[in-house]
């Protein structure tokens, strides 16, 4: 049993033909560089983010992942990855935002069959949807049933990322029948779906969460994507479709890494000024005082840790991606006990910065003008709700024992 090492990718080309990640990094920079112009007002003021998606879907990040030949940007997941990152170094809430729809976005992929996966991925990007929801086992479930007039989807999801903004909804629902676990798209304008505002956290507000109730809402045969599990039965789902969850848990290593980056920039910025540029009266800690060199230091290690670790973990999802169903399950336990590693790394990157980085600012840091406090109110609200304790512990059974790691989809 190896350390996790990324499966060798095959030498044909990727017929996903777009402008390139060179051009994509660019835009989300752009993208990152506006919404940094109000983060802080937007953060404060708490509004779901309609105008903020509009933002996305002009500079055309929502289609991203989309075929060319539909209106897409035939990026690779690589690509999507790296913007994630850029968009949450900037603001976390819309970084979580974009890279939930990018997972739900491509659930198809990993879930149905070819033909129905390319017909959902081609409407998506030819109609500029923005995904919601999420696939996380809850209790109780959303219940699928057949009736006389078809298939019925009944019960309440609770938060979700996106479900106040989004076009298509994405959710996790148990066949009454067999108990078999099953993705579904749902258009949130069908009769019977009811969207609420009803979170109250302290941080990622502008996720759009919320909960969602379903009442007798008709479901066609085209919505039911495929099978779910949350069991560690390799017969059930193929390695392809496991991959559905190192894949959507690296977006979560990305936007924790852009948290991180995002704070020690704002941070150096500070220190750098010799003031708070909102508050000329407080200086800031001098550039040269060793106990600030060393923070630095210390959070710039931590940091570039964890990315070098990220990186691994990308490298080996997209050579698993890129491999198919060619793709053998002790490859696929390789790649998940290496997103599991940069998970871990990238959470206490984004704990220790965005907490050390208020101490380094000094009282200054409380300043709401200053913001600086959303950086661990969205870090810490995130690394809640994706606990990584669970996920040393799959490491260490994989090191030791070399169990594979269990199929957990993200929150």
């Amino acid at each position: 049993m190896g350390l996790a090492s990324a499966p060798p990718a095959p030498t044909s080309p990727s017929d996903r033909t777009g402008p390139g990640h060179a051009h994509w990094l660019r835009v989300a920079r752009e993208a990152a560089d506006d919404l940094a112009t109000d983060t802080v007002t937007r953060e404060q003021a708490g509004k779901a983010p309609f105008d903020e998606v509009s933002r996305l879907r002009e500079a055309g990040l929502l289609t991203l992942l989309g075929p060319a030949e539909s209106g897409g940007g035939g990026a690779d997941w690589p690509t999507a990855y790296a913007v994630v990152r850029e968009v949450a170094a900037a603001d976390g809430s819309i970084g979580q935002l974009l890279g939930c729809h990018y997972f739900l976005s491509w659930s198809a992929q990993f879930f149905a069959e070819p033909i129905l996966a390319a017909r959902t991925e081609q409407r998506s990007a030819a109609e500029e949807w923005c995904w919601g929801g999420g696939f996380a086992r809850q209790e109780p479930p959303l219940m699928l049933a057949r009736t006389s007039r078809g298939l019925v989807l009944d019960g309440r999801q609770s938060y979700t990322t996106g479900v106040l903004v989004a076009d298509r909804l994405a959710v996790r629902a148990v066949r009454e029948d067999t108990g078999e676990p099953l993705a579904i798209a749902v258009d949130p304008t069908r009769r019977g779906v009811r969207i609420d505002g009803d979170v109250d956290t302290f941080g990622q507000r502008l996720a759009a969460g919320g909960s969602v109730e379903f009442d007798d809402v008709s479901v066609a045969a085209d919505d039911v994507l495929g099978p779910l599990s949350a069991d560690t039965d390799e017969d059930f789902l193929s390695p392809r479709a496991a991959l559905a969850s190192p894949a959507g848990h690296l977006v979560s290593v990305q936007l924790l890494l852009g948290m991180a980056e995002g704070v020690l920039a704002e941070a150096r910025e500070y220190s750098r000024a010799g003031q708070a540029p909102s508050h000329p009266a407080w200086p800031v800690g001098t550039a040269h005082d060793p106990l600030v060199l060393t923070a630095y230091g210390e959070l710039t290690v931590l940091t570039r840790s964890a990315s070098a670790l990220a990186d691994q973990a990308m490298e080996a999802v997209q050579g698993a991606l890129a491999l198919g169903e060619d793709l053998a399950y002790d490859e696929y336990a390789d790649v998940s006990a290496l997103v599991a590693m940069a998970e871990a790394a990238a959470s206490r990157a984004a704990q220790e910065c965005t907490t050390r980085a208020l101490d380094i600012i000094g009282p200054r840091s409380t300043s709401a003008r200053l913001g600086l406090d959303r950086f661990w109110r969205n870090a810490r609200t995130h690394t809640l709700n994706e606990p990584v304790a669970h996920r040393l512990r799959d490491v260490g059974d994989y090191f030791l024992n070399g169990a594979h790691p269990p199929f957990v989809l993200p929150a």
